[in-house]
């Protein structure tokens, strides 16, 4: 009872926090995405350690930064540029660092783009309404994973990874994903109903398949949950790992099919 009782207190806090920083949008979306993309880094990069891979941390944290400059200034800093500068500074730490290994680059390498690269495209969304969607999805697809799962699961999913995920959770995920965009597009008088219940099905599916990385992560590295940053809920990447692949499901499909 405890532990969830601070497992609520902490994801309502979370929410709190969310809605407030996503509503302001502009400098403080941005530094916030940031500030989460440096923990997500950081627990990354600390689970590989685990199995004697040797990232180079620093470089997460520049590309993050990089990443929120091409955003606020992009004028100063192109994204093509800073992953020239990047690339080129791994390969001359391969060049120069006797304890580098090629597979050390191909971890710094996807760290890189698990984090900060997928987790800024919530950033592309400011001041949109859609932005909500990237949240609704993810989370409500957790959700009513979770309470399918538990009223009707029998199948599992994925058992090697997620003992406890089923195909009636996940498709009940899908069915409350739906849902919520339906009557979050209503409540808004949203155009494109049908466009929106589509991108609803695929972000949730792909929500799904974050979760499912993150398991497959762990499981490698050996670890239970990537930190303790959130009590309840373990680290940041626990709790936004289906945000990594919702946020780009979600802002590319609005660009190409639905604005």
């Amino acid at each position: 009872m405890k532990e969830l009782i601070i497992r609520s207190i902490s994801g309502l806090i979370g929410i709190i926090l969310l809605v407030l920083i996503a509503s302001k949008g502009g400098l403080i979306l941005n530094i916030g995405i940031m500030l989460v993309s440096f923990v997500g880094v950081y627990e990354f990069y600390n689970a590989t350690n685990m199995k004697g891979f040797n990232p180079i941390k620093t470089l997460g944290y520049i590309f993050s930064i990089g990443l929120f400059i091409n955003n606020i200034k992009s004028q100063w800093l192109s994204l093509n540029f800073l992953i020239f500068i990047i690339l080129i500074a791994i390969l001359i730490l391969l060049i120069l660092k006797k304890n580098f290994s090629i597979q050390d680059v191909g971890i710094t390498l996807l760290g890189l783009l698990y984090i900060p690269f997928l987790i800024f495209h919530i950033t592309y969304l400011d001041k949109s309404i859609y932005i909500w969607f990237i949240f609704i999805i993810a989370w409500g697809t957790d959700t009513f994973a979770y309470i399918a799962g538990n009223l009707f699961g029998k199948k599992k999913l994925c058992p090697n990874l997620s003992p406890n995920k089923t195909v009636e959770g996940s498709i009940g995920g899908i069915i409350g994903s739906v849902l919520l965009i339906v009557i979050f597009s209503k409540y808004f008088n949203l155009a494109s109903l049908r466009g929106n219940i589509l991108l609803s099905i695929i972000a949730s599916i792909m929500a799904q398949i974050g979760d499912l990385t993150a398991s497959k992560i762990k499981r490698i590295t050996g670890i239970k949950d990537f930190g303790y940053i959130i009590p309840g809920h373990g680290g940041v990447l626990d709790r936004f790992d289906s945000i990594l692949f919702t946020a780009p499901v979600v802002y590319y499909f609005v660009k190409y099919f639905i604005f």
